[in-house]
């Protein structure tokens, strides 16, 4: 028996080897989502098998009696969320001010695979050796990484619009303008069909949903107000980027909706008190998709911290400076810049894992029913603040030219 478990140990540890040793320098950024995604698989796990065995751990929850079988849960899930907070804010920290891949960083960021999943784990195991107090204010911290988080996600969404419109309208060709065209009514008819169907949904007759409709109808308003502003003549706006911000608002205000107490009378998508593990597996599954694609796209933005670009040649130098300098010449055009920041890739990261611990222990609120992932009024507001953040912030990315015309916006 002995010598099967040692068998079985070492093909183990081989496989981890071998794994890591295909993690290439092109699929790195492929190996810290899978990395990820493990992790969100393992939280999601012992949110739903991990409270018994933690009630078994005397420091944790040891001072009180009262603790419930959610506490629990939002324990085993904010320490894993620590552990993986911890390895990516380590190799933030660490690669901070690499710009060229000749730096001995890079290969640290690229490499070292086997030794990173091992001080991974490490670190998440550590997190379940620490004392309430810590993951107590860790919690407190997370709140508000993950509004860092929804943050940039926004401005990741307006990049992209305004990248996207940009990119059509450059072609200059009449079927691109179109195109444009045809995508922009497309978004607007999806936005106010979404919004119909949330009134029908979040308004059922016989109670009183003056919020729902207050949030339903500050959709619909901030749609024709993004449509306004961005024909206006003096504003150097498009309608692409109007349509598909009122799109992903009238997406937030639903998940928003959706998010509203279990048994809140205007919720109409609540009303079964059971809830099938198809539908929180689906759940689960769109929630790791949307954190992987956030997290991704934000790390590979040149839109934050991007790194310099490429060392420029000199011009014409004073002849007794052209011997001390062609070495450095040569060392120049050598040079190969980073594509994008590691740091701020990491820290993306970071800010992720704060987020997805928040989506699955309710912002750590245990009032709600513990088989369901992100419920609970905490979560309700967390969406409209964000649509309303996004809101203003593309209404600003408007104004701002037209109101301070002496300063560059890029």
């Amino acid at each position: 028996m002995s010598c099967c478990l040692s068998c079985c140990a070492s093909l183990t540890c081989g496989l981890c080897t071998s794994t890591a040793s295909c993690i290439s320098q092109k699929s790195a950024r492929i190996g810290y989502c899978g990395l990820f995604g493990v992790s969100l698989v393992v939280s999601w796990i012992l949110r739903e098998v991990g409270a018994p065995l933690l009630e078994k751990f005397p420091w944790i929850g040891g001072t009180s009696d009262t603790n419930t079988t959610e506490w629990y849960q939002a324990q085993a899930v904010l320490r894993v969320s620590l552990g993986n907070f911890l390895f990516f804010g380590i190799l933030a920290l660490i690669m901070i001010g690499v710009k060229d891949q000749n730096d001995r960083r890079d290969s640290w960021h690229h490499g070292g695979w086997t030794a990173k999943i091992v001080i991974w784990l490490l670190l998440v195991v550590l997190a379940f050796f620490l004392p309430d107090a810590i993951i107590l204010v860790y919690g407190f911290i997370a709140k508000i990484g993950a509004g860092l988080f929804l943050l940039i996600q926004v401005i990741i969404l307006l990049d992209f619009t305004h990248t996207w419109n940009d990119a059509w309208v450059e072609k200059d060709e009449q079927k691109w303008y179109i195109a444009l065209l045809a995508v922009s009514v497309g978004c607007y008819i999806a936005a106010f069909t979404v919004s119909g169907i949330l009134f029908i949904w979040f308004n059922p007759s016989g109670y009183d949903c003056s919020l729902n409709i207050f949030f339903l109808v500050m959709t619909m308003i901030l749609a024709f107000v993004f449509a306004i502003i961005a024909l206006h003549p003096q504003v150097n706006g498009s309608l692409l980027p109007a349509a598909v911000v009122s799109l992903y608002c009238a997406y937030v205000c639903y998940t928003g909706l959706s998010s509203e107490p279990h048994d809140y009378e205007c919720n109409g998508l609540n009303k079964s008190r059971a809830v099938s593990t198809g539908t929180l597996v689906l759940g689960m599954l769109t929630t790791v998709l949307s954190v992987l694609y956030s997290a991704l796209r934000a790390g590979s933005s040149t839109t934050f911290l991007s790194p310099p670009s490429s060392p420029r040649l000199g011009g014409s130098k004073p002849l007794l400076e052209e011997a001390e300098e062609g070495k450095a010449k040569k060392e120049e055009k050598e040079a190969r810049p980073v594509s994008y920041s590691y740091s701020f890739f990491h820290l993306i990261f970071a800010l992720a894992s704060m987020y997805s611990a928040m989506l699955l222990s309710g912002w750590t609120s245990t009032s709600e029913s513990s088989d369901l992932i992100d419920v609970g009024w905490t979560s309700v507001w967390v969406r409209i603040g964000t649509e309303w953040v996004t809101a203003g912030l593309y209404i600003w990315s408007l104004l701002a030219p037209l109101l301070f015309p002496d300063r560059e916006f890029v």
